[in-house]
């Protein structure tokens, strides 16, 4: 008996968190008019926010890429004192709110004596559209490092071992081997990416500042028009933001599933 009033309880739950979720979701997707949502997505400000959000997205998820590969591949293979200390650091702004990284990152551009080295040498990240990209990439390294590292795990060293026992260095053993055998984690690693830089709000907004139609990406125009009680414009970037998300969803799941059969 209490084993049925457990799985009841467990599965009411389940149903309950899932329904809620869906029924919020569908509250956005169909709550705008067709008409109003064809209007409010190809008005110019939604078309500058669609295309900067895709820039600095497609830019940020390459640079994510290449510290995702390196540090996870270090994290994974490498033992060195300080390890758990920097998986540790390297974990660290997933669990900040994203307003809290942004301030960090707003301090060390514009206030440290980092940001101010930069400033004299004529690079300035605050207030620019550089630093969507920093704020990007701050906010989706963690992520997409976490994932490469779980993917090197799970590939058996040996594999390089051999690589090297045939006459590959380390640098080749790594390029012909761990690569290629980690090809859907890496690309998962993308497109959760992706997904992060797109939906990148807080760290941005901090940074970048909420600029209309200078930093503007689709969750700050978001945030500007629901400001502005312009909801049919913040209906329609929020609906653009979903449907990018359930892609990077599902092709996640897809290539996961891939990596484990």
């Amino acid at each position: 008996m209490s084993n049925k009033i457990f799985k009841a309880a467990l599965g009411g739950a389940t149903v309950l968190f899932s329904g809620l979720l869906i029924w919020a979701i569908l509250s956005l997707i169909l709550m705008p008019e067709v008409s109003e949502f064809v209007e409010s997505t190809l008005s110019e400000e939604m078309l500058y926010s669609i295309k900067l959000s895709l820039f600095t997205s497609l830019i940020s998820v390459a640079l994510v890429m290449v510290l995702a590969v390196s540090i996870g591949y270090v994290l994974a293979r490498f033992t060195f004192p300080g390890h758990n200390l920097l998986r540790t650091i390297v974990d660290l702004p997933m669990a900040f709110p994203e307003l809290v990284l942004g301030l960090c990152l707003l301090l060390l551009f514009g206030h440290a004596p980092f940001g101010k080295w930069l400033q004299s040498m004529g690079v300035n990240v605050v207030f620019s559209k550089y630093s969507i990209v920093v704020a990007q990439v701050f906010t989706a390294a963690p992520y997409a490092i976490r994932v490469v590292y779980g993917t090197f795990r799970g590939i058996s060293p040996r594999y390089e071992m051999v690589a090297r026992s045939l006459g590959c260095g380390l640098l080749g053993s790594f390029l012909r081997v761990s690569v290629p055998m980690a090809k859907g984690g890496l690309f998962a690693a993308a497109v959760i990416a992706f997904a992060r830089c797109m939906g990148c709000f807080g760290t941005v907004l901090i940074l970048a500042g909420g600029t209309r139609m200078y930093t503007e990406t689709l969750p700050i125009t978001l945030y500007l028009n629901i400001s502005y009680g312009n909801l049919a414009m913040a209906m329609s970037s929020g609906i653009i933001l979903i449907f990018i998300s359930l892609g990077a969803i599902i092709i996640f799941e897809v290539l996961n599933q891939e990596v484990v059969l």
